[in-house]
């Protein structure tokens, strides 16, 4: 009888690789921020086209802000041009710009101590986009995940240019103020894997043993996945979100219409319940609790019970916000100062980039 040698364990994904390595990047990193945090600039932003939702305040503004207040030099890019990746105009962009602005303020980032900027308002970083074009491939773009991904999810009756290079777009984003830090999710890592390596191409062509750029790390969060109240992936664009604009009156209507299930007892099982689970866990991260301590002040009392702690949760947690926020747009002259400074100061950091560029490219004449 013929003995079959035991089976070999499944080796892991590339992709399985590379987020276990950028996770454990990560924590070294964190520690280095607490450290000296002097030594990072991040780049981190978003496209204006609509409110930023509790998703977002969990996902990624909460930790912008953190960031900030351990003396990292923040960056936040409103990109007002990439609004078009995925949809052939850009409506109300000036309202989705402001608002963006005032989302910002309510959280707590400080623009003495950031730069809030638009994409729009730096010609200089636009220019680096040439450059780095020719530094990719069509083939290395056309295998990326996220742009297959974003294309198949696109608005578009057909595919732009603008969306086939948007990870060279962002690499403009994060390169012209040398970040070396990104805070990412981890189906953003393909796009930040090609700016180190338009970084790094860059540095070999025309570096002539002087590095131009770095190449930057990603920093991943354990960021919670919360879903919409539909039950689905909580989006802007599907109407299934609890903005920070949103009042008491409409967050309460918002959550007493979320989908639950049919059974009394609330208990936290992310897998076999997921709408419940992201109700608790929403609860939880207002409360500082876990999910489990949420659930079981629940117990049988049901999903009513559940619905009222998640709104009383939520809007004590965004009252201060909301109230910063309703101060802060009362003076819309004051939002649009903030983006003209900003946009000065970015515009000085992206032209002393270029200058440098054009030196190591032998264009500067």
């Amino acid at each position: 009888m013929t003995t079959l040698a035991p089976t070999a364990p499944a080796a892991p994904s590339v992709d399985a690789l590379g987020t276990a390595a950028a996770r454990t990047r990560s924590a070294v990193l964190e520690q280095q921020i607490r450290e000296a945090p002097g030594r990072f600039r991040v780049l981190t932003g978003d496209r204006p086209t609509g409110r930023l939702h509790l998703g977002h305040y969990f996902g990624t503004l909460h930790n912008r802000v953190r960031l900030q207040n351990l003396g990292v030099d923040l960056f936040v890019i409103i990109a007002d041009y990439q609004v078009l990746t995925d949809r052939d105009v850009a409506d109300h962009l000036t309202e989705h710009v402001e608002e963006l602005v005032l989302d910002h303020l309510a959280i707590g980032v400080d623009p003495e101590r950031s730069t809030v900027f638009t994409h729009s308002a730096v010609p200089a970083l636009n220019q680096l986009l040439l450059p780095f074009l020719s530094l990719v491939s069509v083939a290395e773009l056309n295998r990326n995940p996220t742009v297959k991904d974003e294309i198949a999810h696109s608005r578009q009756s057909a595919v732009s240019g603008l969306m086939f290079t948007y990870p060279v777009h962002q690499a403009a984003d994060i390169l012209f103020c040398k970040a070396n830090l990104v805070p990412v999710g981890q189906d953003q890592l393909p796009h930040l894997e090609i700016t180190r390596t338009v970084a790094r191409r860059f540095n070999d062509r025309y570096g002539n043993g002087t590095p131009v750029f770095p190449e930057p790390d990603a920093l991943l969060s354990d960021a919670p996945l919360l879903l919409g109240t539909d039950g689905t992936k909580m989006s802007k664009s599907r109407g299934n979100a609890i903005s920070l604009a949103a009042d008491a009156d409409e967050t309460a209507r918002l959550i007493k219409g979320a989908k639950t299930d049919s059974e009394r007892h609330i208990a936290y099982d992310p897998a076999g319940r997921p709408e419940v689970a992201s109700l608790l866990l929403l609860a939880a991260l207002c409360q500082g609790r876990t999910p489990e301590e949420v659930a079981a002040g629940i117990g049988s009392a049901g999903a009513a019970a559940l619905k009222r702690t998640v709104t009383e949760s939520v809007n004590e947690y965004l009252a201060p916000i909301r109230a910063r926020r309703a101060e802060y747009a009362r003076d819309r002259a004051y939002l649009r100062g903030i983006l003209r400074e900003g946009n000065e100061r970015a515009r000085a950091v992206a032209d002393e980039t270029l200058s440098e560029v054009r030196t190591a490219m032998r264009n500067h004449y």
